[in-house]
């Protein structure tokens, strides 16, 4: 398929029809779910009730050909807010967790949990990251043991960071299953919905994306069916069987997902730093100085046109790593240099959008200050910017760069 910066009759539907929500719903209730810190679940219900939140938009998103219908419903949910649009779109990474290491019959099985329904919507979680483990997925320490008597997996360990940890209704385990193999020793395993074992004590009080709940998980001799374990047994035996004798394995549940999901992230990064580059725009047309908008300055205007371009081409970079996620892959870490550079320019914009502003912007009266607290994390998570580099160095130099 070629490669068109033209989006489609229905590309430009879609992005009316998100960022209508975003304006109508999200942007009004923004405030108020940062200061309460708690999961906007009317919100959520309403993304439901109008089709936005559930799988069988999630898929029809994935059969665009272009790859570019997340990305852009990304940054539109984005640009009316972080911590919402976080609470609503959070659930995708435990369904490309799923997405990327389970079989046909479990994707049709967990992957309506994930969402539940109209009526009574659910969220679910992705749990990778641990407190010793965060880039550095070799040292996870979440164990999987097979009970083969009773063709159960026996979960135990503790996960950090976890969007929906604990509130989720179906959460995705990363856990090793045979340490001596490292990160090649992993696999991914479904924990459904009211398993004991699994305890979430308490939510992370966190600097930015306060309307998205975080948690850390722990699991005390979680048992789940045989059946959990994303892909089947058979493919990890003979996964584990090639990795025994030396041969490359394939990359594991965390890194596809992760893959998969870098463009749509880099997304949610560039509609942040949009709406807080609007936000400034406006202002600076409206605030007067010295007789005249402060816009008029050079000094303002000049700092207004480098967000307008360094925005514009993070949009750029995430749209190509969209697209060659679904037409012939990466080559040079592009995925990766989409969410680095869309993670850049977000807390770049964000805190130039408060200087714009002047003692406004450091107000809560004013946007800008939560989108700025909002952007930070998007060079932290799903892979850190150093990580992202490091990504992109491997695949420029063919060297494994440590």
């Amino acid at each position: 398929m070629t490669f068109s910066l033209e989006l489609s009759e229905e590309q430009q539907e879609l992005r009316d029809w998100v960022h209508g929500f975003a304006e109508q719903t999200i942007r009004p209730a923004a405030r108020e779910w940062d200061e309460r810190e708690e999961t906007p679940w009317p919100i959520i219900q309403e993304a439901a009730k109008i089709g936005l939140y559930g799988f069988e938009t999630l898929a029809t998103f994935w059969a665009d050909d272009t790859g570019l219908s997340l990305p852009i419903a990304n940054e539109e949910l984005f640009w009316g807010d972080g911590g919402i649009g976080m609470a609503i779109f959070g659930t995708t990474l435990a369904v490309a967790g799923i997405f990327a290491a389970g079989t046909p019959d479990q994707l049709a099985e967990w992957v309506p949990q994930c969402y539940g329904d109209v009526d009574d919507p659910k969220v679910a979680a992705f749990c990778s990251s641990e407190p010793g483990a965060g880039s550095d997925v070799s040292a996870m320490r979440t164990r999987a043991v097979y009970d083969e008597a009773k063709d159960e997996w026996v979960l135990n360990g503790q996960k950090a960071w976890a969007t929906n940890g604990g509130i989720a209704n179906v959460h995705v385990v990363q856990a090793v299953v045979d340490p001596e193999l490292g990160s090649r020793g992993q696999a991914a395993f479904v924990v459904p919905p009211g398993t004991k074992g699994l305890e979430s004590p308490s939510k992370i009080k966190k600097h930015g994306l306060r309307a998205s709940h975080t948690a850390d998980v722990f699991l005390d001799d979680v048992r789940v069916p045989g059946s959990c374990l994303l892909g089947g047994k058979e493919k990890l035996d003979e996964r584990l069987a090639r990795s025994r004798e030396g041969t490359k394995a394939s990359s594991q549940a965390a890194m596809k997902t992760f893959e998969l999901s870098r463009p749509a992230v880099g997304a949610q990064a560039v509609g942040i730093a949009r709406a807080a580059y609007e936000t400034a725009l406006e202002y600076a047309q409206q605030r007067e100085t010295f007789g005249r908008p402060i816009i008029e300055n050079q000094s303002i205007a000049f700092t207004l046109a480098d967000m307008r371009m360094e925005i514009d081409a993070a949009r750029l970079l995430v749209w190509r790593a969209a697209w060659l996620g679904r037409n012939g892959g990466f080559t040079a870490g592009e995925g990766s240099m989409s969410k680095l550079k869309a993670g850049r320019v977000a807390t770049w914009a964000t805190e130039r959008a408060i200087q714009i502003l002047g003692g406004n912007g450091y107000t809560r009266e004013f946007p800008v200050e939560r989108m700025h607290r909002d952007a930070k994390i998007y060079d932290i998570f799903e892979g850190t910017e150093q990580i992202q580099q490091l990504v992109v160095a491997r695949a420029i130099s063919g060297k494994h760069i440590a």
